[in-house]
């Protein structure tokens, strides 16, 4: 326990405390350390997270994060709109398109089917990605989720629901380990991963 010199300190400690791997003591530091700035300092990165949850929005096509109704991804024609890569959430695309390995667009899921957590196939945008592939205008959708128990049934719900279209459905290379997720995936493999893809019925074969 800390003996905090001021509630105000104690209190912005304890909310930064709250943040994914930020324990009390990185979060006195980083309250310190903003402390000792100009005022403007802390006032602009309040400022900036007051601005992210009030104007962030998400794409209505592929559900990436995004400050207009279209992502940049999707709004830019030089991408190839016929080819869409599955993923599980922003991460995911943030990874690929780090690779600079892949032209075309995303479809984000928003997680992958997984009873234990309760999450099935109505809490993801499965749905949203059949009607924009009924749509005749999509030629290819890559399966890119985590190579996971949750993540292979996803793919394989998916896989079903699209096999009537006539379209080419593939896999992401198994250059990845089981049970790696794609953000923590060094770049060369994911590209290689991209571009030796597989039919997805070939996955199937054991």
């Amino acid at each position: 326990m800390y003996n905090f010199p001021s509630k105000l300190v104690e209190n912005a400690v304890n909310e930064l405390s709250k943040l994914p791997g930020i324990g009390k003591k990185t979060a006195l530091r980083l309250v310190l350390h903003m402390l000792k700035e100009e005022n403007n300092y802390s006032t602009a990165i309040g400022e900036s997270l007051i601005r992210l949850r009030k104007e962030i929005t998400y794409c209505t096509s592929c559900h990436n994060i995004s400050d207009s109704e279209t992502c940049l991804i999707c709004g830019n024609p030089q991408r190839d709109h016929g080819v869409i890569c599955v993923v599980e959430d922003v991460r995911d695309v943030m990874a690929i398109e780090n690779t600079n390995q892949y032209r075309g667009i995303y479809h984000i899921l928003g997680g992958i089917i997984s009873p234990m957590d309760g999450i099935g196939p109505g809490d993801l945008t499965i749905q949203s990605l059949i009607d924009k592939v009924s749509k005749g205008e999509v030629k290819e959708v890559i399966m890119a989720l985590s190579a996971t128990m949750e993540g292979d049934t996803t793919n394989f719900y998916i896989y079903k629901k699209l096999k009537e279209f006539n379209i080419t459905i593939t896999t992401i290379a198994r250059g990845i380990a089981i049970g790696d997720d794609l953000e923590y995936t060094d770049e060369v493999t994911l590209g290689r991963s991209l571009i030796n893809r597989t039919p997805y019925e070939n996955s199937l074969v054991r």
